[in-house]
């Protein structure tokens, strides 16, 4: 390396170094970041009911808020919002939940029926198209899905000391979680001016960073809830009227597909097409109407719904959607996909504001 290289990319270092180490903002920033993500991580298991507590109590704290612009005092509104999240849950729990729970267990007893009634169609396709698919493969094929089927089934069916022991766990944090949530909602400036004790002092840049990422993941998640309740009871009288078997069932998966963006309207046809198959028939009308309706209810969701709802949300690639769905999906599971996008978004903030370092006023720079 010639000299006049080597100092242009000695000074590069020492601008890099001297723009990012010296500014106690983003080492502030760069601090609460890297040890707020090794405590969620190393402890996310251990103390799961305490960050559901939090993220449950941060949504309802919008609606406490709006409570409060309507000269409610603080008190009053959390007694008001707490006392319907708790109906709520306990509609959820004692009435909703079983339903559901009864459909699947009846709708997993009606596999084996299914496999067979499937096999005597797929079977005919050698001879229509005996050019395309031979007898053997398509033998082959349904072994595994048997399999895969039967395999399901009976994990629905059966209950281990596994699942009991579970079962006592959730029943626990049935107990804990409300209580953890009233507190949180109750207490919250005194429980916010104690942990700002521990942050760093220097925090302007880190305070931008929250308050951006406050404002979209209000947005989407109230959006996210809102599009799932629509879709459910939208699909559910939709289901409901035209005779569908496992209306409710169905709908909450309808529901619940929006939380995995691109995937899970793909995963959700096939229960509700195949119920709608085995229940009348391919060349009914009947089917012929859901299948319509189905595509209806997509097709709004996605022209009508998505934009109205998420007009103010965060704006992401597809891309971005994907990969941040696979990596906090892999690092955290169920949870992980269900946050993916807020936590994605968190991380778009972060960047965001590290590339405007150099543009923050001097004040807010140490």
């Amino acid at each position: 390396m010639n000299p006049p290289n080597q100092f242009v990319t000695l000074h590069f270092l020492n601008r890099t170094l001297k723009r990012v180490l010296p500014n106690t903002q983003a080492t502030s920033l760069a601090i609460i970041v890297l040890v707020s993500f090794v405590l969620i991580y190393s402890l996310s298991d251990l103390l799961l009911p305490v960050f559901v507590s939090i993220g449950i109590a941060y949504l309802l704290e919008g609606i406490v808020q709006k409570c409060e612009r309507f000269n409610i005092a603080r008190f009053p509104a959390v007694m008001l919002v707490f006392s319907l999240f708790v109906t709520s849950l306990v509609f959820l729990l004692f009435i909703l939940i079983p339903i559901i729970s009864e459909q699947a267990v009846d709708l997993a007893q009606q596999v084996p029926d299914i496999i067979s009634r499937a096999q005597t169609g797929i079977m005919k396709l050698p001879k229509l198209y005996p050019k395309l698919i031979s007898e053997n493969k398509i033998q082959d094929i349904l072994h595994v899905i048997q399999t895969e089927f039967l395999s399901y089934g009976q994990s629905l069916l059966s209950f281990s000391a596994a699942s009991l022991m579970g079962l006592i766990s959730a029943m626990i944090y049935l107990f804990l979680v409300p209580m953890m949530v009233f507190f949180l909602l109750k207490d919250k400036e005194l429980l916010l001016a104690w942990f700002m004790r521990f942050l760093p002092k220097e925090r302007h840049l880190s305070v931008d960073v929250w308050h951006e990422v406050d404002t979209q993941i209000g947005n989407y998640v109230r959006g996210k809830v809102s599009e799932v309740l629509i879709l459910c009871a939208v699909s559910y009288v939709t289901y409901g009227v035209m005779g569908l078997n496992y209306a409710l069932l169905l709908a909450v998966l309808m529901g619940l597909q929006v939380i995995l963006p691109y995937i899970g309207a793909t995963l959700v046809t096939f229960p509700v097409l195949g119920v709608a198959y085995f229940q009348w028939g391919i060349s009914n009308d009947d089917f012929m109407a859901i299948v319509i309706a189905y595509a209806i209810i997509q097709a709004v969701d996605g022209v009508l719904l998505v934009p109205l709802l998420f007009s103010e949300a965060v704006n992401l690639h597809a891309i971005a959607i994907i990969v941040a769905i696979l990596f906090f999906g892999g690092l955290w599971g169920f949870w992980g996909v269900f946050l993916a996008i807020p936590l994605a978004t968190v991380v778009k903030a972060i960047l965001t504001a590290w590339s405007r370092l150099d543009t923050l006023p001097s004040e807010k720079i140490a």
